[in-house]
């Protein structure tokens, strides 16, 4: 029996402001209108537009989204460890999502489901503590993201291979 070896590569997509009038303020919150399926057509495209039918040949059956959190816009995402490269590059290089502007920042990339969950979970801490600190609450302060921490801690860590 021969076992299959994936990546799993750890993204978080950065909203970009649209007009000058949004230049000024921080992006922060959720996006709720981009879900799993949209970011895998996105991605899609991107493979497409870049790599062609062969890239997309290569990457299409092994590509999933596994997990992705609108609150935090992170995502986790699997494909093959052969072809891993093109889909971090198509990822690189995607510049909208359903017409808004994002920046994918590849945060971890992991060869076990394990470790990419791992770095997930403290990359969601370390977002919460950036919305925190906007907000100028100490980090003693009781609120709902203590609540979102441990609902995303426990999705996370349920996710299957």
């Amino acid at each position: 029996m021969v076992r299959f070896k994936n990546r799993w590569i750890l993204v978080e997509f950065l909203p970009v402001a649209q007009s000058h009038a949004q230049l000024n303020k921080p992006i922060t919150g959720p996006s709720s209108h981009i879900d799993g399926k949209v970011i895998w057509s996105a991605l899609k495209q991107s493979v497409l537009s870049n790599f062609g039918d062969t890239g997309w040949g290569a990457v299409g059956l092994s590509l999933t989204v596994k997990y992705f959190s609108p609150a935090t816009n992170v995502c986790i995402i699997r494909v093959a460890r052969d072809q891993h490269n093109i889909a971090w590059g198509a990822l690189t290089l995607l510049t909208n999502i359903e017409g808004l502007r994002y920046i994918p920042n590849v945060v971890h990339v992991s060869g076990t489901i394990k470790h990419a969950q791992l770095a997930a979970i403290a990359h969601n801490r370390e977002v919460v503590a950036r919305y925190r600190a906007l907000a100028k609450t100490p980090s003693a302060y009781q609120d709902s993201y203590d609540n979102f921490l441990e609902s995303s801690t426990k999705e996370i860590e349920a996710l299957q291979d």
